[in-house]
């Protein structure tokens, strides 16, 4: 089957029950939406779904056997139970105001956004219309796009939900139940807990890495990198990440990141002048490796599936 295609049956698969929804549609069909997908036509064989995304995109998508309809309009997501918003922050904010008056009164929407302040918020501007449940799988691949799109990006990760009061704890149960069906294990959590949070788990690191990986390239210069171990390998994954979807997540969490990054600045300041003081340097080394003993055991109590990275944002 094409790259991306992974919609054939798998004896491990958990066995069909009856769907929370009956027809789905995903908006936005890159890593998470295509893998929203799959595992969706794996766990629910009998299960609609449709997909959007922008011309270009679709033109080079490999689908049979996974969606009913792809397209490039949102006028493909009326009659949907429930749409799955898979896009960068911003435009997920754009989207929302497009479904008012468009999808069923009764359809659920969530969203995969890495920050949820914003998005819940723009779900309730036009009042209580939309059944809004915020949404956020922290799972991520070494890839983007549908073509490195599975099934299994989502076993055993953790799912967080954002219940927003707009269509009762009927919509959270239901797309509960889809993010279980999906193999990952939901959690509620508030959209202010979950912006502080990942400002520090997930944004912080990020920005962190591209700016070491941007010194080091800058004082060490191609014949420098030569001289490089594994250390700054594995230290420096996450400067791959493209700018455009941290863009957004840097614009729509900017003042709990910057909590954050003036967090680190204190600490990296506090060594920088302190290099020749070793119980200062301790007082910085001690913390971050206990710090990181915890890390190391919460990851081994949290297995991932081969090739799959935790928290990409």
């Amino acid at each position: 089957m094409p790259a991306g295609g992974g919609a054939d049956s798998d004896p491990s698969a958990t066995p069909e029950t009856s769907p929370p929804f009956r027809t789905i549609a995903i908006v936005g069909l890159g890593l998470i939406g295509g893998s929203v997908a799959l595992a969706a036509r794996r766990r629910w064989q009998d299960v609609s779904i449709v997909g959007v995304d922008r011309t270009e995109i679709l033109a080079g998508l490999h689908t049979e056997g996974v969606f009913a309809e792809v397209g490039d309009s949102l006028d493909i997501t009326r009659g949907a139970d429930l749409v799955v918003l898979a896009a960068p922050v911003r435009e997920i904010i754009a989207t929302l105001g497009r479904l008012f008056g468009l999808i069923e009164p009764s359809a659920v929407v969530t969203d995969v956004g890495s920050t949820k302040r914003a998005i819940v918020a723009a779900a309730g501007r036009d009042g209580p219309s939309l059944r809004f449940v915020g949404g956020h799988p922290l799972a991520g691949s070494v890839g983007s796009g549908f073509a490195v799109s599975t099934a299994d990006l989502f076993t055993d990760r953790t799912w967080l939900l954002v219940p927003t009061g707009r269509g009762g704890s009927e919509s959270v149960d239901r797309v509960s139940e889809l993010v279980a069906g999906l193999g990952a294990r939901p959690r509620l959590i508030d959209a202010e807990t979950h912006d502080r949070v990942m400002a520090a788990v997930s944004h912080l690191p990020q920005v962190t890495v591209s700016a070491l990986m941007r010194a080091v390239g800058d004082l060490a210069g191609p014949d420098g990198l030569e001289l490089a171990g594994t250390g700054l390998l594995d230290t420096t994954r996450l400067a791959a990440s493209p700018t455009g979807l941290w863009a957004d997540v840097c614009a729509t969490n900017a003042d709990q990141l910057g909590v954050a990054l003036d967090r680190l600045i204190e600490t990296l300041v506090a060594i920088r002048s302190s290099l020749e003081d070793r119980q200062a340097l301790d007082d910085v080394f001690a913390p971050a490796r206990e710090w990181r003993r915890r890390l190391e055991q919460v990851m081994v109590q949290r297995p991932m599936p081969a090739g799959v990275r935790s928290g990409a944002c």
